[in-house]
């Protein structure tokens, strides 16, 4: 069911941020989790209604115990390699994953009960590789609720249109910058209109655009020891401020492109609006609130998508105040301009950090090929 109407049981703090408008999902899906029921209690529990992945999730899945042995041990024997195997054993994942959703999907009209599986990183500067690896993951998974995350790369910008238009489900990844989210939302819209016109049912399709969040803290706070080392007056009370800020100012971009008259007409032809969804969403500075990325960022149609640690940080304390992203760009946009002020160049942090991103994921994807090989040898 959709966060609006999610049941009354459950943790109390997580059924307020629900019925803020918030919609719950989770960062984080493995075998274990599966097997040993921990997802379908979080759904009970805690208001979760979705599940995203990635390369990193993945790997630290597959190199925990032993519960992708017997499928390890059926793929050796058909002669698969890594690649195959990484292929089998995520799809697998995410499809079992889909159907402990159903239900969630079915009552939210499609909206929540999402699982999201991310394209192989290493084609996130090939728009055809990723056009063709989005189809065919979402062949492979065979349930409706997945979604297919591609990366909010220049040439993924091409991609998500493309993979929009022929009527797939979208979750834009490692989306940092402003502009390259009104390029996101531009891309979402393309693809619908495409798909309009060749006689898709555009209610069918659904996105979301993850919007990262602590990643900029990180960056932005290091830049800014150095400008105060340099003797830049007001860094200070800049710390920690960044992310929040550019959060918020994204929830503009959605409110006002959502409502435009170019939406309208999509709007009334069944579309649905791309939603914001908050990611990176754990602190990763001790001296912040372990969910201030959660209770700041509140607001009616966005997706937080939390690691476990902080979803329980939310259940265990978290105080969900309402909506704390309306009517608040007038200072959001003053932090901006104050970090600017403070000589630190906004689209120098945002490249730095799609780049770092990017390499991060593919880091993992070498990683969990590396692990798959180890497993496939040894069941020979």
């Amino acid at each position: 069911m959709t966060a609006e109407t999610h049941a009354t049981t459950g943790n109390p703090r997580t059924k307020a941020l629900s019925d803020v408008g918030v919609s719950i999902w989770l960062d984080d899906l493995s075998r274990e989790r599966l097997n040993s029921g921990s997802l379908a209690k979080l759904i009970e529990t805690h208001h979760v209604v979705g599940v995203t992945t990635n390369p990193t999730i993945f790997e630290s899945a597959v190199g925990s115990g032993d519960a992708y042995e017997q499928q390890l041990a059926e793929l050796a024997s058909k002669g698969a390699d890594a690649e195959q195997a990484v292929f089998e054993i995520t799809t697998s994942d995410v499809r079992e994953a889909c159907d402990v959703f159903a239900e969630t999907y079915a009552a939210s009209g499609g909206i929540d009960g999402r699982v999201s599986i991310e394209v192989d990183p290493r084609m996130a500067r090939d728009a055809d590789s990723t056009i063709a690896e989005a189809k065919r993951l979402y062949e492979a998974v065979g349930r409706e609720n997945v979604m297919i995350k591609i990366p909010a790369t220049v040439e993924g910008i091409e991609a998500i249109a493309a993979v929009i238009s022929e009527g797939i489900s979208v979750n834009v990844t490692l989306v940092f910058s402003l502009e390259r989210y009104r390029a996101v939302i531009n891309a979402f819209m393309l693809g619908l209109e495409k798909a309009h016109t060749d006689g898709l049912d555009i209610s069918k399709i659904h996105s979301v655009a993850s919007f990262f969040v602590s990643r900029v803290d990180s960056e932005v706070d290091k830049r800014l020891e150095l400008a105060a080392e340099e003797g830049k007056p007001g860094t200070e009370k800049l710390k920690s401020k960044a992310a929040i800020a550019n959060a918020r100012l994204a929830h503009q971009i959605a409110s006002e492109s959502f409502s435009s008259e170019r939406w309208r007409l999509l709007g009334e032809r069944g579309g649905r609006p791309q939603r914001l969804l908050l990611a990176s969403t754990g602190t990763k500075d001790p001296s912040l609130s372990d969910t201030l990325y959660v209770t700041e960022l509140a607001a009616a149609g966005v997706v937080n998508t939390m690691p476990e640690k902080t979803l329980n940080a939310l259940a265990d304390h978290g105080e969900v105040d309402g909506d704390t992203m309306t009517d608040t760009y007038v200072e959001s946009n003053r932090v901006l301009d104050g970090i600017s002020a403070a000589g630190i160049t906004y689209r120098d942090v945002v490249d730095a950090l799609e780049n770092e991103g990017l390499e991060k994921f593919d880091k993992s994807w070498e990683g969990l090929l590396s692990t798959i090989d180890e497993g496939l040898k040894r069941q020979k």
